[in-house]
């Protein structure tokens, strides 16, 4: 296991590499006057579009430009966003973690309630519940985010009042963020080491409608997964040699058919947090929320290269760790696997 971990470490600056070449490789489907229309700031301006051209080297060849584009990265120079008006730098340490809040209290409740769920489908096959819990599994597929989002919104914020609709903190407490001691760069957290409580429920409120919508929308199919996979161990020949031991049905459905159907589970699971790490682009759009898929839909809309590039390479670093992760959690889940 040692040596795997090891080799999968060493082969990571490798993966970037090749990932980087095909990233900014993609840039140069666009022209040189289209790469550097984002940098006009109006129409007297724009007749400086040859100037700016030349400046940034825009008509240079291609492994020219990737390696003053890479050299740039190495220093931590990931360029300037229009999007966000800073460093994109700046704006991924800034947004980052909201967006790994959100994603701490969105995966771990879709993991918890998937796997329980679907253990409980199967074993009930064919009974009241298992019905009821097969429609919600469709129901969860047929509704896309946006329409669960704008739904949670209609209800619990228009008509009930209950819950905000937008942000991560209400404009009164924005005041007092900076004030705050930041240790984790989690909000709640922090606001709770603080010991203001009303700041860290203020944004615990700001969480629940976005982290639902993503709990409602992404549960489905880990669900129908865990049912298919503890369904097959079930009937497996290990579980009917267990069963013949004289184990109990606890120990049986817990130890020996839940646990060899996680293995699909684990591979789920880092794609869930891939995803969500890497910023739910329409969840945290409707709810205004300030992380990084909100961040990098205003920069694809307009055209702010240097922020979807950076996007693009932090989507590519979280990928490649996540991956990596799961592969060694397969050995530690099953110990019928082994990479050495």
């Amino acid at each position: 296991m040692l040596n795997f971990i090891v080799r999968r470490v060493l082969q990571i600056p490798v993966v970037m590499l090749v990932l980087s070449l095909m990233i900014v490789g993609l840039t140069q489907l666009l022209s040189p006057e289209q790469r550097a229309a984002p940098y006009i700031k109006s129409e007297q301006a724009a007749a400086r579009l040859e100037q700016i051209i030349e400046q940034r080297g825009l008509r240079d060849p291609f492994p020219v430009q990737y390696g003053r584009w890479l050299s740039s990265t190495l220093t931590g120079d990931l360029g300037y966003s229009k999007a966000s008006g800073q460093d994109v730098i700046t704006t991924i340490r800034e947004r980052l973690p909201r967006t790994l809040e959100l994603t701490i209290v969105t995966a771990i409740p879709i993991l918890l309630l998937s796997i329980w769920l679907g253990t409980l489908s199967a074993l009930h096959k064919d009974k009241l519940i298992d019905q009821v819990l097969r429609v919600l599994v469709v129901l969860g597929y047929s509704l896309p985010s946006f329409v669960v989002g704008i739904l949670m919104l209609a209800v619990f914020y228009a008509y009930l009042g209950w819950l905000p609709g937008a942000g991560q903190v209400s404009v009164l407490n924005t005041f007092a963020l900076g004030d705050l001691h930041r240790y984790t760069g989690l909000l709640s957290l922090d606001a709770a080491l603080n010991g203001r409580w009303d700041i860290a429920w203020d944004v615990v409120q700001h969480l629940i409608l976005p982290a639902t919508t993503l709990v409602i929308v992404l549960s489905a199919s880990i669900i129908k997964v865990m049912r298919n996979n503890m369904l097959e161990a079930l009937t497996s020949d290990y579980v009917r040699t267990a069963r013949a031991k004289g184990l109990s049905s606890r120990v049986v459905n817990n130890k020996h058919a839940r646990r060899n159907a996680l293995l699909s589970i684990v591979t789920l699971g880092g794609f869930l947090i891939i995803g969500l790490l890497s910023g739910s682009l329409i969840t945290e759009t409707i709810f205004a929320y300030p992380g990084v898929g909100q961040w990098v839909v205003q920069a694809a809309i307009g055209v702010d290269l240097a922020a979807v590039l950076g996007f693009a390479m932090l989507s590519a670093v979280i990928v490649v760790v996540v991956s990596t992760i799961v592969d060694i959690l397969y050995g530690v889940i099953d110990p019928r696997v082994r990479f050495d």
